[in-house]
């Protein structure tokens, strides 16, 4: 596979166009001086040693040598072959919740925002491991399988919303079930989830499956997302901003459920953290108890390794401005004492 390294010094090319403008400008001016000394066969006579090519010589040779020194400046490489690696790492699932009570504003900006930024930060702390993302409310979603594509990991977390719920709820339990489906049937003990939610309107089979997960090698940590004193969840209504109502007209209050968090998180044998704490400091604990996880050989990944060829167009470029050192605008060196007036 043919390549450029840095495409974008391909732009040097036009200095290459403008010197040939420039060249031809040049030209027309000289073609029209020399007629106003007369036709040519009078130039010959009168100027023995003049030649009416070199000067066009001595002007290709520094251009081609300008535009090997553009390429070469862009390297161009060639995928010549493929080498294939092995890596250890331990498959990790990062659950989001995207229910309507993420949009309280108890922490700034909102519980969501805060969550999506800390997956974001999170994904680049476990670099090196394979990551997944599930996404949920009342059902979780499957959104990305287990990849080394961190960038489309932190894309998917960057663009999750409360939109992509067609249902309502925090359903944990559910997010355990996919997460445990989704790992590979032979990864007994290499397994992580981490879920990022306030913990409301949980299920209480959520309990029992991250114990029964666990006992499979899966580790479940929690990350709690909002304060305990809560807050309004702000809707849309009309166009304008508003805040849920239950059915007596009282604006409900979503509160963050530290205690089933840390419940949750103990019976799944990992530990839950709250990200009202520093949020690198979260992500460091989180990446010393994944780094305690037995690693696992995962499948060999092959890619490509690019050969430049840079010094080729480099040292052409040289030669071409040596040869051109040699080169005068004069005709053979034999006609210099050639009687001019020797008709």
């Amino acid at each position: 596979m043919f390549r450029f390294e840095n495409i974008s010094h391909l732009y040097g090319l036009v200095l290459v166009l403008l010197v040939l403008v420039a060249f031809l400008i040049y030209m027309g001016f000289r073609n029209r001086g020399l007629k106003e000394l007369g036709n040519w066969t009078n130039l010959q006579k009168m100027i023995p040693s003049f030649s009416k090519r070199k000067p066009i010589l001595k002007f290709v040779l520094p251009a081609v040598a300008l535009l090997c020194i553009c390429i070469g400046w862009a390297n161009p490489q060639w995928g010549s072959k493929k080498e294939k690696v092995q890596a250890k790492a331990v498959d990790v699932f990062i659950a989001l919740d995207i229910s309507n009570s993420m949009l309280c504003e108890d922490v700034r900006p909102s519980r969501l925002e805060q969550a999506q930024k800390f997956g974001q930060e999170l994904v680049v702390g476990l670099k090196g491991e394979r990551i997944g993302l599930i996404l949920f409310a009342g059902n979780a979603y499957l959104q990305m399988p287990l990849t080394n594509d961190y960038a489309a990991a932190a894309m998917f977390m960057r663009s999750a919303n409360t939109k992509m719920a067609p249902t309502q709820g925090t359903a944990i339990a559910e997010v355990i079930d996919l997460a445990t489906s989704s790992f590979s049937e032979d990864n007994k003990h290499h397994k992580a989830l981490v879920i990022i939610t306030d913990g409301e309107n949980h299920d209480e089979t959520a309990l029992v499956k991250a114990q029964t997960a666990s006992e499979e090698g899966m580790l479940t940590f929690t990350v709690g997302v909002g304060t305990a004193e809560g807050g309004p969840i702000p809707i849309s209504f009309n166009g304008r901003k508003a805040f849920k109502q239950d059915r007596s007209g009282q604006a409900v209050v979503s509160k963050m459920n530290p205690e089933m968090l840390t419940e949750l998180a103990s019976k799944g044998n990992g530990t839950y953290f709250n990200l009202q704490e520093n949020s690198d400091k979260v992500i460091t604990e989180l990446r010393k108890r994944i780094d305690k996880i037995e690693k696992r050989d995962i499948e060999q990944r092959s890619f490509t390794e690019y050969n430049s060829y840079f010094q080729y167009f480099i040292g052409f470029a040289l030669l071409l401005l040596l040869i051109d050192i040699f080169f005068s605008y004069q005709k053979n060196q034999w006609v210099k004492n050639k009687d001019i007036f020797d008709v």
